[in-house]
This record gives structure tokens, C-alpha cells and sequence, in this order.
């Protein structure tokens, strides 16, 4: 048994779709049918955000008004944010589907924290048909959490700790010193700050680094080293209490976070 109540995963890049590659290809498609050439870094900033939000924080990007602006003739509106958004879905749903493998030991961590009596939620910036296609396939490898919160089941998103707090009602896990946010994104990270839950940072596997498991490795030693230093560093700018490379390597953060906990000591 274990004193950490509940664990809340976020889902790309934390426990499937490893370098959080899905949203990217989304969005950029998204963007490419307007006639708006969207580069990946900026289609990953804000990354983790309800995609709504998250299209509009893209459209607000100086860079991407401008090019809006060469393209369409007039800056982006309310009007070009719906259309975004509208056509996102379908692109979304589909990058999903192809982007839904578990990220390795996703599945096994799971398991191991519901036989130690842990809860296990989930939150994402998808909307449920989004979410769809993944949950399906999750379950299908073996990782079926008990609550999913998506984008729109609050009336504020990330990084308001709302959706956070309502996958903790559903999994009635209390108080929320005793639970875990596990997020590869700063919007996730400070959802779980501002939840009041101890936060892990993931850094190799998420939005930070940004590449799939065989294009990291595929990286010199020194260069792949330095991206998930970096992404750590951001997370841990974010309000990261601890920072791992991939979900496989928790359970030894969740044993820090015990200690801390017998020792009194609050997420802060």
C-alpha cells in the first residue's frame, strides 16, 4: 500500500503517442489548408491546452498573424479561429488513431499503482471525440483509467486546475497533497501546482523534446542528451517537483514523493 491516493496521467506524450506528435501534424494540416504555413514550434507552444485555446493562442503568435495576414489579406478573426477549430477535429481524430501506441511501460506502471490501491485518472486537452480513437486503443494495450477529463468537461481549461480537480471528485481521491499530476507540458505542470498536487515533469517522451522514441535515439549522445536536459529545465521552470524521461521511470519518482510525504513535507 502506498499513502499517494490518486495519480492523474495527462495522455500525448505522457502515456501514448511518444513526442506528443499527433496535435503537431493536426494542427499544421489545419493551418496548411488556410494557406498558412504553421512551423512545428509554434504549433507546440501552448501545447496541452484545450485545442480551442490552443488555436487561438497560436493565431495571437505575431509570427502566425503575419503570415495569416500575407495569405488571407486581413488578420485572423473570430470567424478564422472557428474555421481552425472546425476543421481541426476530423484532422485531430485522425492523427490520434495513428499516433495512439503506448508510450513503453505506460501500460505496466498502471497496473502496478492499481494493485498498490492507487487511483488512476486522466486529463487531456482533446475533446471526447477526439479522445475516442485513443481511449479505444489504450484499452486495447492494456491501460484503461477510471476517469477521463477532457477539454470542454470544465468551464475553464488548463492551466486552471479545474480539470484536475474534477478528475479527483470522479475518482473521489483526497486530499490533494496525496495525489500526482505526470504532465509533459508547462499548462499541465501548473495544473498541477495550482491543483495543489505534487507534479512530475516528463521530459524524453513529451512535447519538450518533441521527436518520436526512434528519431531520439537516433540522435548523437550528446545532442539527445541536451534536448531532454532542456525540456527538463522547462518543466522544472513550470513548478516541476521532480522531472523524469518517460512514464517507465516513475515509480522511482513516486518513492520520492512517499518519503517527502512521511516526512511532512507539502507540495507547496
Amino acid at each position: 500500500m502506498t499513502q499517494i491516493k490518486a495519480v492523474v496521467f495527462d495522455w500525448a506524450g505522457t502515456m501514448v503517442d511518444f513526442g506528443c506528435r499527433a496535435p503537431v501534424e493536426a494542427l499544421i494540416a489545419a493551418f496548411a489548408a488556410e494557406g498558412v504555413t504553421l512551423s512545428a514550434e509554434n504549433a507546440r507552444r501552448e501545447m496541452g491546452m484545450a485545442k480551442r485555446a490552443h488555436v487561438a493562442a497560436i493565431l495571437a503568435n505575431p509570427e502566425v498573424a503575419q503570415a495569416w495576414l500575407e495569405a488571407k489579406g486581413s488578420p485572423p478573426g473570430v470567424a478564422d479561429l472557428e474555421g481552425i477549430f472546425l476543421a481541426l477535429g476530423p484532422l485531430m481524430t485522425e492523427a490520434a488513431d495513428r499516433c495512439s501506441d503506448l508510450i513503453p511501460g505506460a501500460a505496466k506502471v498502471a497496473q502496478d499503482l492499481k494493485a498498490r490501491g492507487v487511483r488512476i485518472g486522466s486529463g487531456t486537452g482533446y475533446s471526447p471525440e477526439m479522445m475516442e480513437p485513443i481511449r479505444r486503443r489504450a484499452a486495447e494495450q492494456g491501460y484503461e483509467p477510471e476517469a477521463i477529463v477532457c477539454a470542454g468537461d470544465t468551464p475553464t481549461g488548463r492551466p486552471s486546475p479545474q480539470p484536475l480537480w474534477l478528475a479527483l471528485i470522479k475518482l473521489d481521491a483526497w486530499p490533494a497533497h496525496l495525489c500526482v499530476k505526470i504532465d509533459d507540458a508547462e499548462v499541465g505542470v501548473r495544473e498541477g501546482r495550482y491543483a495543489g498536487c505534487w507534479t512530475v515533469g516528463v521530459t524524453a517522451s513529451g512535447n519538450g523534446v518533441g521527436l518520436s522514441l526512434e528519431e531520439l535515439n537516433a540522435l548523437p549522445d550528446a545532442e539527445r542528451r541536451a534536448r531532454i536536459d532542456h525540456a527538463g529545465q522547462v518543466l522544472r521552470a513550470a513548478g516541476a517537483h521532480l522531472i523524469i524521461e518517460t512514464v517507465a521511470d516513475l515509480p522511482g519518482a513516486l518513492e520520492e514523493i512517499e518519503r517527502r510525504i512521511a516526512a511532512g513535507e507539502p507540495p507547496g
